[in-house]
């Protein structure tokens, strides 16, 4: 049988449940300090995974409803970019 703190929520930076837990209880309140303490939500899939699941667990914490916490910052890409393709590019002349 697996330990609920054993869950892996983030698959992308392999963040465990109990993880998140930790960063809660050290005082994390957003998912924005989650991300950057953990790295969960700036994997390739940019947290359509794992966003969800850390709210929930901030907002049990907190004991608010998820709507109620602070909305994160999302910067591109949002979706993959071959590496090939920036290489590619030309540049801007001045």
């Amino acid at each position: 049988m697996t330990n609920k703190d054993d869950i892996t929520v983030c698959r992308c930076a392999d963040v465990k449940l109990s993880e998140i837990h930790s960063f809660i209880e050290d005082g994390c309140t957003t998912l924005d300090e989650i991300k950057r303490l953990s790295r969960a939500c700036m994997g390739q899939c940019q947290g359509k995974t794992c966003r969800n699941l850390i709210m929930q667990e901030l907002a049990k914490a907190q004991k608010i409803t998820m709507e109620k916490l602070q909305a994160s910052t999302f910067r591109p890409p949002v979706v993959t970019i071959p590496l090939g393709s920036l290489a590619e590019e030309e540049p801007d002349e001045k």
